[in-house]
């Protein structure tokens, strides 16, 4: 007996091992990939020679939702350590292509308004940093919803990234309907305090889809039944959680003075916003 458990716990450790191993490949493997998808940004130039503050917060959170796409990749239950490899790698090739193509779409669409590579690259506009990165993110989450459970496959997980995207499109809308200030207007001007806000409210939007999605495919009625769930309780989210950071969390302030309407913008304030929406989302994740 003793022997028996000796050897399931080593199959066991070398199998945590193998696991580990690919999951360092495949952060690489999405590493080497980033330039691709971004031409023209030489990642240690922009981290180590020009110390641009903006392009840290935006390859940070790349790499975090990298982490969370590989890590959807790996947690499930196990078919053999063969079939697992075959899984882990072709799941997770395809979450690394979808969290680069989130990016162009996003910066096209979303923040089509303006450069972002100008104000990150450029002009080094630590907001438009902070945002590019939770949006990184928000889609790295999306994805680990997709890809984790069982039933679904290569089709689910890319209709459901695509639904995902019209969504945070759909919010950002929103957002930037519910503050009385242009987001865009003052993130051209390295308003840090705006682009945090609005990182808050794409990570918990994005939270809110992912836990709608995440677990065995239960069919496609049932899965558009809970992200539209998700999806309408995000955006009613938006704006009574923003009134409730005026009267709960910032009594006697008022969160758009404190962010715009000051010479040096509240970026406490607006850190308390950001916690506000995702704690939030996270509030609602449980209750669901």
């Amino acid at each position: 007996m003793e022997l028996l458990f000796i050897r399931s716990t080593m199959d066991e450790l070398l199998s945590s091992i193998v696991y580990l191993a690919i999951a360092f490949v495949l952060f690489l493997i999405g590493k080497l990939v980033y330039p691709l998808f971004h031409k023209g940004i030489k990642v240690n130039h922009e981290l180590v020679e020009k110390d641009n503050l903006a392009f840290s917060f935006s390859i940070i959170g790349y790499y975090t939702g990298l982490l969370l796409v590989i890590g959807s990749a790996i947690v499930g239950p196990s078919n053999g350590i063969l079939y697992d490899l075959v899984d882990i790698g072709s799941y997770g090739l395809l979450a690394i292509v979808l969290l680069n193509l989130a990016a162009i779409i996003n910066d096209k669409v979303i923040f089509g308004a303006f450069s972002m590579k100008k104000e990150i690259i450029d002009d080094q506009n630590a907001g438009t940093g902070i945002i590019e990165g939770a949006n990184h993110i928000a889609t790295g989450l999306i994805i680990n919803g997709a890809v984790v459970g069982e039933g679904g496959g290569f089709f689910t997980a890319i209709a459901i990234w695509l639904i995902a995207q019209v969504i945070l499109i759909v919010a950002s809308l929103v957002y930037n309907w519910i503050t009385p200030y242009n987001i865009h207007e003052h993130i051209e001007k390295d308003n840090v305090a705006v682009g945090i806000g609005y990182a808050g409210a794409l990570v918990a939007i994005a939270n809110l889809i992912r836990n709608g999605v995440t677990g065995d495919f239960p069919g496609w009625e049932d899965l558009f039944w809970n992200i539209g769930l998700g999806t309408v309780l995000g955006l009613i989210l938006l704006p009574v959680v923003r009134l409730l950071t005026d009267k709960i969390l910032l009594p006697g302030q008022k969160l758009t003075d404190e962010i715009v309407n000051q010479e040096k913008p509240n970026h406490g304030a607006a850190l308390t916003e950001a916690f506000a929406y995702i704690g939030g989302s996270i509030l609602l994740c449980w209750c669901l």
